[in-house]
């Protein structure tokens, strides 16, 4: 297992049905792994986005501390990415974007599969990737919203 997933699995740990928000030092987080403290903030900002559902705050002076609070729903988290898709995606990013969903359970094994083999590019031969791209955002925001009713 990579340390960027051991971390992400720490942080997620620390969440549970009644605590939205955690507050991670993140100093202390990277001596406990034996990692440094950008590493943390790698993870901090490549897993837990508001495009998967999170906020992230940052707060200075007496130690400093970073507090990530979760959407209140997995909808939310849904509808979050759904708003920052824009008119075009490529399929890297919108693998990217199922995949975090469904390592996150926000979506299921089944729907993840489904809606990576609709996004593929293999579904697109032949089209100007510009032409792809807006393609495969409107199917990608369409399973989206079917997912969340």
């Amino acid at each position: 297992m990579k340390l960027s997933d051991v971390i992400a699995d720490m942080i997620l740990d620390m969440f549970d049905d009644e605590t939205p928000t955690v507050q991670i030092q993140r100093n202390d987080l990277a001596s406990q792994l034996g990692c440094v403290p950008s590493q943390i903030n790698y993870v901090i900002t490549s897993r837990f986005t508001p495009e998967q559902g999170y906020r992230i705050e940052s707060r200075r002076g007496g130690g400093g501390c970073i507090m990530i609070t979760r959407a209140s729903s997995k909808d939310n988290a849904i509808v979050s990415l759904i708003k920052s898709i824009g008119s075009e995606i490529d399929e890297k990013n919108a693998r990217a974007h199922i995949n975090n969903l469904n390592y996150q359970s926000i979506i299921s094994d089944r729907a993840a599969k489904m809606m990576l083999a609709v996004i593929s590019d293999n579904n697109f031969r032949g089209l100007p990737t510009e032409i792809k791209n807006q393609i495969r955002a409107n199917q990608l925001k369409q399973m989206l919203i079917a997912y969340i009713n």
